[in-house]
């Protein structure tokens, strides 16, 4: 049995073209989330010569010194202009075991189906190959979430895309089938002097209201919620807005990683240990 779609495959590839054109005066979430990918890539002293750029946008991502990269993004503008392919994230058009290194940033968080993506892109993988992705996760966009409850409250209405803990983000990989998965979080503060500017940036980075079952916010509401956004604002007149960005890492597994202890292996006690302290 398919599970139901909660975002719109369709309107989601026409918000990325419309996004396209003028995206780089919006890009500065996924410029922090691409600077901590290559912050953790940084660390690991190995080569990669296959790299996958999950979700490209305009192909900013740039690949480690002499790797060969691959495209692929849901909107065709994205696509084009980053000389990749267009595709979903949780139907990838690429053989299992097509790279060494998948990166991806800033989509995973508009995907339906989040764990099949994960487990794709787990097989795209090489033995020992390396998933790096960064997605917004629970906490983003408090100070929207808020304008907009206050706005509604006698009719509330959902239009804010549901979110992924820290945690969940790491039981993810696991059930993905990753190796060695570690999720963390950092969190980009951004100060806006109105609720339009923030609006405006959400458009720009393509990230608007995509689910299927949404409405169109009436006028009265769009004001109610502005006037509420202002009313969280500092002394100067600009109200911060909160985005977090979780960050994933995993490994496709291999016989030559690490692995756990088997359970009940240790030969010391832990009682006796904090005893003799």
């Amino acid at each position: 049995m398919t599970a139901p779609e909660i975002f719109d495959r369709s309107l989601r590839r026409r918000r990325r073209d419309r996004a396209a054109p003028d995206y780089a005066a919006h890009d500065f979430v996924r410029a922090a989330m691409l600077d901590g990918i290559a912050e953790r890539l940084s660390t690991i002293r190995r080569d990669f010569v296959d790299v996958l750029d999950l979700g490209c946008f305009g192909g900013d991502f740039v690949p480690p010194p002499g790797a060969r990269v691959a495209r692929v993004d849901a909107g065709f503008g994205f696509a084009r202009a980053a000389g990749g392919v267009q595709g979903d994230e949780d139907r990838l058009p690429f053989a299992d075991g097509s790279f060494d290194l998948v990166v991806s940033a800033g989509v995973l968080d508009q995907v339906n189906d989040v764990p099949g993506a994960l487990a794709l892109a787990r097989r795209v993988l090489r033995s020992d190959g390396l998933l790096l992705g960064a997605l917004l996760g629970a906490g983003s966009l408090v100070a929207l979430r808020g304008a907009l409850r206050e706005a509604e409250r006698e009719r509330p209405v959902a239009r804010l895309h549901p979110q992924i803990d820290v945690r969940s983000a790491g039981d993810l990989l696991m059930r993905a089938g990753f190796a060695l998965p570690v999720a963390d979080v950092e969190t980009l503060r951004v100060r806006y002097g109105g609720l339009g500017r923030l609006l405006a940036d959400l458009r720009g980075m393509a990230a608007t209201n995509l689910l299927v079952e949404r409405a169109p916010l009436p006028r009265e509401a769009l004001a109610r919620a502005a006037t509420e956004f202002g009313t969280a604002a500092d002394a100067d007149g600009r109200t911060t807005e909160r985005f977090e960005i979780i960050f994933l890492t995993g490994w496709a597994p291999s016989p030559d990683q690490p692995q756990p202890a088997r359970r009940g292996s240790a030969t010391a006690s832990l009682t006796a240990a904090l005893k003799s302290g």
